[in-house]
């Protein structure tokens, strides 16, 4: 009898640390594309844009870089906004606007 409980702890304790093993490759595959994402995205003090706002930093980016993809536009920590793009002929820019939307700037990333 004092086998068969210690088998039936050895067999509890191997369930638990293979369903803690899967768990945690789970983690790990959804987590890395997760952890992914939001490095791509705003930080903590920047908000992304939407609605009217969105719509005028996309019309005065794409006026000044015809055929640029805007990845994401968004708030800057400053207050204006500001346009994460890529150029047609592939340059990675983030682009500034003031509270009119005016380009005021421009920064190779």
């Amino acid at each position: 009898m004092r086998n068969w409980n210690r088998t039936k702890k050895a067999i509890a304790a191997a369930a638990l640390v293979a369903t803690g093993f899967g768990g945690g490759a789970a983690v790990m595959l959804t987590g890395a594309a997760s952890a992914e994402t939001t490095a791509s995205t705003n930080r903590s003090d920047e908000e992304t844009l939407t609605g009217d706002a969105l719509d005028q930093v996309t019309a005065a980016v794409e006026a000044e870089y015809p055929g640029a993809t805007i990845e994401r536009a968004e708030t800057d920590s400053d207050g204006i906004y500001e346009a994460h793009i890529t150029t047609a002929d592939g340059e990675e820019l983030t682009v500034e606007l003031d509270d009119s939307y005016a380009i005021t700037g421009t920064e190779s990333r």
